[in-house]
């Protein structure tokens, strides 16, 4: 890779003091083991396995974080940027706790909350259900879910064509769950909040209401990590940008740099 890694400026004594962090990621290492023959096969082959329930002669390890050490402050907006396969799921989901560090250690501040894992939404359920259930989930009372309940309706936007809020969520199509979920997600203040290309579904309406929130979050004092594909909603929503390739930290700097520099490398 031709782009060097880069580290954000130290802040000066003084900026120290009143930055707190949030995330760190210590020489970070996650593998995921799955059963498997490897090698090249044909589907006769597979399938004539499969059938004679052949056990898997090996187990093979993906190295899907590799080393990566980052710290995260309070009041920051961080994007997550890379190819497909280059982690930056992987990264969330250990920060979230729902994967074990091969090597290394995360620690956080308070309680991260992954969008689309706090918020689990049941298909069988209506809208209505679902957000008082995601609510619960991410430790909201009953009271503040009762407060907020129009103003994560109206957000959706579910209701602009009808009253879907009623409906169950197999009726829904999959940007109106991911409207929801963010919706629900985004009702609450996180201490860590993790968003996962949950603004790449939903009109530009919708995506600007998003980025909007994720500004207030900011200055709430929270810290948000967003997953994209879109340079544009990392450009108006985050102050930096970890890159991340093949499970490595390519480069960690302001959006605008990194961004350039990405974007110089790949062509996107």
């Amino acid at each position: 890779m031709a782009v060097a890694e880069h580290t954000p400026e130290t802040p000066s004594p003084g900026e120290a003091e009143e930055r707190t962090p949030t995330v760190i990621a210590d020489d970070l290492h996650i593998v995921y083991r799955v059963h498997g023959r490897g090698g090249k096969g044909n589907a006769t082959a597979a399938l004539r396995r499969i059938i004679r329930r052949e056990p898997s002669t090996r187990i093979r390890e993906v190295h899907a974080v590799r080393g990566v050490s980052f710290v995260a402050y309070r009041g920051e907006a961080i994007g997550l940027i890379g190819s497909n396969g280059s982690g930056k799921s992987t990264l969330l989901r250990a920060i979230a706790g729902l994967l074990p560090a091969e090597r290394g250690k995360v620690y956080t501040d308070g309680q991260p909350s992954l969008l689309g894992v706090n918020a689990a939404l049941m298909n069988d359920l209506t809208g209505e259900r679902n957000v008082v259930l995601g609510g619960l989930a991410m430790g909201m009372t009953k009271e503040q879910i009762r407060a907020r309940y129009q103003g994560i309706v109206d957000f959706s936007g579910i209701n602009d064509k009808g009253d879907f809020i009623s409906l169950p969520m197999r009726t829904y199509s999959s940007g109106m769950q991911a409207r929801l979920r963010f919706s629900i997600a985004a009702a609450k203040d996180h201490d860590v909040l993790m968003i996962d290309e949950a603004l790449a579904t939903g009109d530009k309406k919708f995506q600007r209401r998003s980025e909007a929130r994720i500004r207030e979050m900011r200055a709430e004092a929270g810290t948000v990590f967003l997953v994209s594909h879109n340079n544009k909603s990392i450009r108006q929503t985050c102050d930096r940008v970890l890159w991340l390739e093949r499970g490595e930290l390519v480069m960690d700097g302001p959006t605008e740099e990194v961004l350039k520099a990405y974007e110089e490398e790949t062509g996107k």
